[in-house]
């Protein structure tokens, strides 16, 4: 029973929200307090899953959030991000742009919290898409939500994959042989699938598209103190300069995420790699360019306007993690631990076929990759001896699985549509689908691996 009411819960917001054009918030709230009165979590303890969830969420990637969005608002009014795409046109040329950024997401960048890179992806991708046509937006957003998860889920040190190296006791070099081929082969392969659903009318920008006005604003705003700066020659850095507040963040979470994976951290380390601290030296950064090339009330106007699109991004991620939490409070794990026992010693093809499923019905019900990977990897890890399958195949299915079809119980969701300025419909079209094609792509792979190994 709690999996249907997890599925009827799921179902009823996406259906306020798209045909009945209920606000998200309070279709979010909705669905959690039917699913926690329905699957029998309770009326105090529902209340406490909606507000400690929040709270969890709020305390993990609230500052990250706000930090990032404010660095953009002030990179946006300095023209950064227009001299930035004007560069990346010019070396891989526009309809090239989604592969690039799709094959940085799932290599260069695993390392980095998956809140992060949307957050320093968005405005990139905002600027770029208008160079590449109508279709822009939706391929850069989908290039975007493919490469960050395909490189969280198979690349080392993406969290995902970390966690299921260690529960399933794989060693993180010999996952790595695989993960590298792996994480941008899926990205690339989902981008292109991706790209053909468009041309074939899958986007409809009318309904698919709702800029905040507060980021249609920084995007104009931009714009126009770009080309005054032009015009003027002193108004805006150089690109490297201007690039600094992005890249040394960038290098400070990479650098604390690989001292931890090759145990030289220290106290120190841990403390520069944190992405709040790392964000919040960038904020830094841009601040004091744009008192230096914007002027005080330039800087005033940028740090306002970037404020107010805060404030709606962190209300609905919050309550994406509410529901997320009612969800864990309902048991739905334990319910589905005993799938895996029941056909241990199965052949490879079902074995890594059940832990594929058990991975993306993880992943369907509670809204968050590396959550259903770690469950996933819980409920496998001790039945593994008994399984004639390699564990890195078993793994990959894993991490195959936790990719499935991210939808509207994940505060990523959330982050990733109003970052992106999406409908909530242009979400499911984006990011929902490229992470469905992603773990459909990528299963075929990882099964004639475990045949082969």
């Amino acid at each position: 029973m709690v999996a249907l009411h997890t599925t009827i819960a799921i179902v009823a917001i996406v259906a306020l929200i798209i045909r009945f054009k209920v606000d998200p918030v309070i279709s979010l709230i909705i669905g959690s307090i039917y699913l926690g009165l329905a699957a029998g979590v309770g009326f105090e303890k529902t209340v406490e899953a909606i507000t400690g969830g929040f709270g969890e969420i709020m305390a993990k990637v609230g500052l990250l959030i706000g930090f990032g969005v404010l660095i953009g608002s002030l990179l946006h009014a300095m023209g950064t991000f227009r001299k930035l795409v004007g560069t990346l046109i010019g070396v891989f040329g526009a309809k090239r742009m989604p592969y690039a950024m799709t094959t940085a997401m799932s290599t260069i960048f695993p390392s980095i919290y998956v809140d992060v890179q949307v957050v320093l992806a968005s405005p990139v991708a905002r600027s770029a898409a208008p160079h590449i046509g109508d279709r822009g937006l939706p391929h850069l957003a989908g290039a975007i939500g493919a490469g960050i998860f395909a490189g969280y889920v198979f690349m080392i040190p993406g969290l995902a994959a970390i966690s299921i190296c260690a529960l399933l006791d794989i060693k993180l070099g010999n996952w790595l042989i695989y993960g590298i081929i792996l994480g941008p082969l899926t990205a690339i392969l989902t981008t292109l699938i991706y790209g053909l659903l468009l041309r074939a009318g899958w986007w409809k920008k009318d309904r698919d598209e709702e800029y905040d006005e507060a980021l249609a604003e920084l995007e104009a705003q931009g714009l126009a103190d770009a080309e005054a700066g032009a015009s003027e020659g002193t108004r805006t850095p150089p690109l490297g300069v201007a690039l600094l507040p992005i890249l040394i963040p960038l290098l400070m979470i990479a650098f604390g995420a690989f001292a931890e994976v090759l145990e030289f951290n220290t106290p120190f380390i841990d403390f520069l790699g944190n992405a709040t601290i790392a964000l919040f030296v960038g904020l830094l950064g841009a601040f004091l360019l744009a008192r230096k090339y914007r002027g005080t009330d330039g800087t005033n106007e940028a740090l306002s306007e970037g404020f107010h699109t805060t404030g709606e991004i962190l209300l609905i991620t919050g309550i994406g993690g509410s529901l997320g939490q009612v969800i864990d409070e309902t048991g739905l794990d334990e319910t589905l631990a005993g799938l895996f026992t029941a056909d241990a010693g199965a052949p490879v093809i079902v074995s890594i076929l059940l832990a594929w499923f058990i991975a993306a019905l993880l992943h369907i019900a509670i809204g968050s990759v590396s959550v259903a990977a770690i469950a996933a990897g819980g409920i496998i890890g001790p039945v593994l001896p008994s399984i004639d399958v390699s564990p890195i195949a078993i793994g990959l299915a894993i991490a195959s699985g936790a990719l499935f079809a991210l939808h509207v119980n994940s505060n990523f969701f959330w982050m990733f549509k109003s970052l992106l300025g999406l409908s909530t419909t242009g979400a499911l079209k984006s990011l929902t689908t490229v992470t469905t094609i992603a773990s459909l792509t990528s299963l075929p792979i990882v099964i004639a691996l475990g045949l082969a190994l």
